[in-house]
């Protein structure tokens, strides 16, 4: 079920309005990756009260003034149902744009990021929430560091 600012789930009800979207936006990403909404909602309140937390008044600003949250329907889902993506560990690997974040089997990067550090501190959140591991690359393509959750 996609959640809307009219329709969410009853632990949200007391968050901050903008971090309740944030949490709404994150917990309606998950379920569409193939998150069990049990698992996505905790998830999804953790990440958005911390993204409150980090982000600058200009960025939360923005944020709150954006809309309604991301509206989903099943016709738009990215992926049909993907439950193995969400075993496989997460990686750091070097990027032709910087540093990439990616599924161990993936044929793209969730994420790249210019600084090596940042795309660490992305992959580290993922292979967390998801119970996984995380390999980080060396620029060569050697391993520099795994880590397990």
């Amino acid at each position: 079920m996609p959640w809307t600012l009219e329709d969410y789930p009853s632990s949200f009800k007391n968050l901050d309005e903008v971090v309740r979207k944030k949490a709404i936006d994150i917990t309606n990403s998950m379920i569409d990756e193939g998150y069990s909404e049990d698992r996505a909602i905790p998830i999804a309140t953790s990440q958005a009260k911390e993204w409150y937390d980090n982000a600058s008044k200009k960025e939360i600003d923005e944020y709150e003034s954006s809309g309604k949250p991301t509206k989903r329907s099943d016709a738009g889902k990215k992926y049909d149902s993907n439950p193995e993506r969400l075993e496989e560990g997460e990686q750091v690997v070097s990027h032709e744009e910087g540093w990439a974040v990616q599924s161990t089997n993936a044929k793209q990067a969730s994420d790249v990021f210019e600084k090596k550090d940042e795309a660490i501190k992305r992959a580290r959140e993922i292979a967390r929430n998801k119970g996984t591991k995380l390999t980080i690359y060396n620029q060569n393509g050697s391993v520099q560091e795994k880590e397990s959750y």
